[in-house]
């Protein structure tokens, strides 16, 4: 497929852009997804001792053509230097040094390609002592804070999946810094590097916590502060069915209404706000909801502004009918998935495709992208392609 060509069929805000993503892991991928969510035309650059290997099913990595190449060849290298001439955005999520060591340095790039956004996503960042360290989400939201304001005050801290780090604190600041610098680009003319590391964007996601310690309204322990399970107005109940339900009461007239729904009366929950009696009135709620299954309390407040919804797991979410009415998951080739996000009025993004096996498209994308059948041949004779 052409540059003309993606872009007539391809949907969505970013058509047009051709992106080139050096295989990684984790924050890297979800970038591109998103990207080509929103209509990029999107190249993964696999490595060529994976060729062969990969799942169809897995969505991280939908949307985009896969490229296996040997980056330890020098025509491996060069090919991908090729790619990245005639990109508008490259992704790398290696370890700091590693670009550079293949060639592939930010300023060799860019003296090529002075239009080019160089996205890099590290865990620690591109400098500082702990920028050659390896790390996984848990280690990089732990030295923001985030890690230490979760769970339970009497257990050890509990990771919160991989979404803060990764995919919050990472994913989606390189996200929004190459969107920011395409922008800017639009009134310069000219590319930039893009330095997102996992501990700085979660440190930036905690900022409005930081704004309530403060002003005195946040406490360092855990399960002791409104937004954090400390509240009984805040948090999941167990039902009678073993099922969980979750409530958000946080303003007075959302509160007030869960007590008329619950049909409370003990003048013990009239004071809202009185820290002390917290931890009463959670065992007393407790015991509350599990006096009738999921379903019924569903059937009693689900859809008031009692701030209420029922505790899905991954099975039973695609099939809520807030859910299904929003189209917010979709079946494509058989696996359901999410369906991009977020929704444009004119330029509505889609799927752009299924998952590609590592190396099935080389001679494809190489082809599009104005590469000889002969260059195709000798680098394929090199162990390149």
């Amino acid at each position: 497929m052409t540059k003309s060509q993606q872009s007539s069929s391809a949907k969505g805000p970013l058509v047009g852009l051709r992106i080139v993503e050096m295989a990684a892991i984790g924050p890297v991928p979800f970038t591109a997804m998103m990207l080509s969510d929103m209509g990029a035309e999107v190249i993964r650059v696999d490595r060529l001792s994976q060729k062969g290997s990969g799942h169809r099913s897995n969505v991280l990595y939908r949307g985009r053509k896969s490229i296996a190449l040997d980056l330890k060849n020098k025509q491996g290298v060069e090919t991908a230097q090729r790619l990245i001439d005639q990109a508008d955005v490259v992704l790398e999520g290696f370890r700091p040094g590693v670009m550079e060591r293949l060639g592939l340095a930010p300023e060799v790039c860019l003296r090529r390609n002075p239009k080019l956004i160089f996205g890099r996503m590290t865990g620690w960042g591109q400098t500082g002592p702990l920028s050659q360290a390896a790390g996984h989400d848990i280690n990089y939201i732990s030295i923001g804070g985030a890690l230490g304001a979760m769970g339970y005050a009497d257990r050890p801290p509990a990771p919160p999946l991989n979404l803060v780090g990764d995919f919050g604190g990472g994913a989606m600041y390189l996200l929004a810094g190459i969107l920011a610098a395409l922008v800017e680009r639009n009134n310069s003319g000219q590319g930039q590097v893009i330095d997102t590391a996992m501990t700085d964007g979660t440190a930036s996601l905690l900022s409005p916590v930081f704004g309530l310690m403060a002003m005195g309204l946040w406490s360092t322990d855990r399960f002791a502060n409104r937004l954090d399970g400390g509240a009984y107005f805040y948090g999941s109940y167990e039902c009678k069915d073993g099922q969980y339900i979750s409530i958000g009461s946080l303003e007075p007239q959302f509160y007030k209404l869960l007590l008329e729904k619950a049909n409370i009366e003990d003048s013990d929950f009239d004071d809202q706000q009185d820290q002390t009696g917290w931890q009463r009135k959670r065992e007393k709620l407790a015991e509350l909801f599990r006096s009738k299954t999921r379903q019924e309390w569903c059937e009693i407040m689900e859809g008031t502004d009692v701030c209420f919804a029922p505790v899905l797991n991954l099975k039973e979410a695609p099939n809520h009918p807030h859910n299904v009415s929003r189209k917010t998951f979709v079946a494509n080739e058989g696996v359901v998935q999410p369906a991009p996000a977020p929704r444009f009025s004119r330029t509505p993004g889609e799927i752009q495709g299924g998952t590609a096996l590592v190396g099935e498209h080389t001679a494809e994308v190489l082809t599009d992208w104005g590469f000889s059948e002969k260059e195709m041949t000798d680098l394929s004779a090199s162990g390149a392609i």
